[in-house]
């Protein structure tokens, strides 16, 4: 790193010297591939799905088997994003991002080569375990090698990022399954592994908590147990329901584990996450908005794709191309959202931000069959603009609660929190949207034989597939499915709104106001938690 040197600011002040990293920027773009890889192909699958229950062109996947292919990298990826952020600030964070990235890609290739629905399950739970390596790795990078002073303009760029996967995914996707087999949205993420290993290696430097003290074992298992439990039980309640005992009392079971690991971690001298940081308010704020925006916003986007690719009947390439505009709203405002956060303060762009989601998913309530399709691109674009300010400030106040060898921990907690929210948000509005479409299908499926009738009771793909084979009745069944849909797919989009407010309500009470002018910015990660309230004894000793 370059010696620090002094320069003269308005008013013969001399401005602190910039503490980044010489190659800071070009650091970024490789852990903005690194970070698209991974975000990319969990989306990708989305479009794939039809392709691979297809038992000529796929893998003849049960709906079950499809559901696993999915939850089984949510499961792995949510379960060991903290472990994975600690071991980080242990080990090393490049030597973390290497072997994800290489975990990810072996993964990958085995994925785009299963002979089977269960190997395919499989792989993916490896590339879950990869991609849990790199999310954290990327961000802790972020904090270490950007001055505090420019980290929120960095954030806001891997904010981006995340859209720009979210959104291109099912285009990418929809792109190769139109010319090649299904594997090659798998086999895709391959050589872009490849260059990113090498770059990695290349660029990035190490860093690590010089002062790790001793390994908190059984923090760090009650932290997998518990997150794993909590995740599984979101699964199954998405899956079968919340009423079962499977999903129910696994919550439970998670609530108990976590509130373990919280009470340990408390009382002893090395503890993996510092759980007094959440007394700090602007930390556990921005973490609940974290958690309330992508549990709104990716269950409509999950429950989107079955409108586009069944309702709407638009190819794979065509309903992932609606996903554009949500992803040039990210591009565009992410990394500006730091200037705007200087210009009217976290409070205003954060409750601001989640307005513009709550208003974006409010409007999918109005949303018929045939509704102008650009407004659909309009509405995306609108959520797009609204998550663009809302993550990079939030993720900005975690990172900056935290000293720099501890970033790992601030990336895993916020990374956690993304995940476990999302995954919620699909399970929650996913049985939403199942119960209410089994009602509204039950009075026209009853002439149909019980196993016809269930598959068509049981999702909006069932329906599709038993009228294949139902001949003159066809047309009356599709009709009838996607209406149960649609009304169903409008529940969901209050449910959404309805959280994405509270996530308005919790930034609003909870995040700090604009700084006033005369007051300088606290320049290092320990001045902003000073600032914020935050003590941070035994965090950095």
């Amino acid at each position: 790193m370059s010696a620090p040197t002094a320069s003269a600011a308005p008013g013969n002040a001399v401005a602190p010297a910039n503490t980044g990293h010489p190659r800071r920027w070009a650091i970024l773009g490789v852990l903005v591939i690194s970070l698209l890889v991974v975000v990319l192909d969990n989306t990708v699958l989305n479009v794939a799905m039809r392709t691979i229950a297809d038992p000529q062109k796929g893998l003849g996947a049960t709906q079950s088997q499809l559901e696993w292919a999915i939850n089984s990298y949510t499961l792995v990826f949510a379960g060991l994003l903290f472990t994975a952020g600690i071991l980080a600030d242990r080990l090393g964070r490049r030597i973390t991002l290497t072997v994800g990235l290489a975990l990810f890609g072996v993964a990958s290739l085995v994925s785009a080569y299963s002979g089977s629905a269960d190997q395919l399950i499989w792989a993916r739970a490896l590339m879950g375990l990869g991609a849990a390596a790199v999310m954290p790795s990327t961000l802790s990078i972020i904090a270490n090698v950007f001055d505090p002073r420019e980290r929120g303009r960095a954030i806001g760029v891997w904010a981006g990022a995340v859209g720009l996967g979210v959104a291109i995914g099912p285009i990418v996707g929809g792109l190769l399954l139109e010319h090649f087999w299904w594997g090659s949205v798998f086999l895709i993420n391959v050589p872009i592994v490849i260059v990113g290993l090498v770059l990695v290696n290349v660029l990035i430097p190490e860093s690590r908590d010089p002062k790790p003290g001793r390994i908190d074992f059984v923090g760090v298992l009650l932290s997998i147990v518990g997150l794993t439990l909590l995740t599984y039980g979101v699964i199954e309640g998405g899956d079968h329901g919340f009423g079962k005992i499977e999903s129910w009392g696994t919550l439970a079971a998670s609530v108990v584990v976590l509130a373990a690991f919280a009470l340990y971690e408390r009382r002893i001298e090395f503890p993996s996450l510092d759980v007094r940081l959440f007394a700090n308010r602007a930390f556990s704020t921005s973490t609940a908005m974290i958690g309330l925006v992508f549990f709104a916003a990716m269950g409509i986007m999950f429950i989107s794709a079955f409108y586009l690719q069944l309702v709407r009947d638009y190819g794979p390439l065509a309903s992932g191309a609606l996903f554009v505009p949500f992803a040039v709203a990210q591009m565009i405002f992410a990394p500006r959202s730091a200037a705007m956060v200087k210009r009217f303060g976290p409070k205003a762009v954060g409750t601001t931000g989640l307005l513009l989601v709550a208003a974006g998913l409010s409007a999918w309530m109005f949303i018929q069959a045939d509704t102008p399709i650009w407004i659909v691109g309009a509405l995306f674009f609108l959520m797009g603009v609204g998550m663009a300010n809302v993550m990079p400030p939030a993720t900005e106040a975690i990172m900056s609660a935290l000293p720099r060898e501890k970033a790992g921990v601030g990336s895993a907690v916020s990374n956690t929190i993304r995940q476990v929210g999302g995954a919620l948000g699909v399970a929650a509005l996913g049985a939403v949207i199942s119960s209410i479409y089994r009602d509204h299908m039950e009075s026209a499926t009853g002439n149909l034989p019980a196993a016809a009738r269930n598959a068509a009771n049981e999702s909006i793909s069932g329906a599709y597939g038993v009228a294949e084979h139902a001949g003159a009745a066809a047309p009356a069944l599709i009709q009838h499915a996607n209406d149960a849909f649609i009304t169903s797919m409008h529940y969901a989009a209050i449910g959404s709104a309805v959280f994405a407010l509270l996530g308005a309500v919790v930034a609003l009470l909870g995040l700090p106001g604009k700084r006033p002018a005369e007051a300088p910015a606290p320049t290092t990660a320990e001045g902003l938690a000073e600032e914020q309230g935050v003590q941070l004894v035994g965090v950095g000793d």
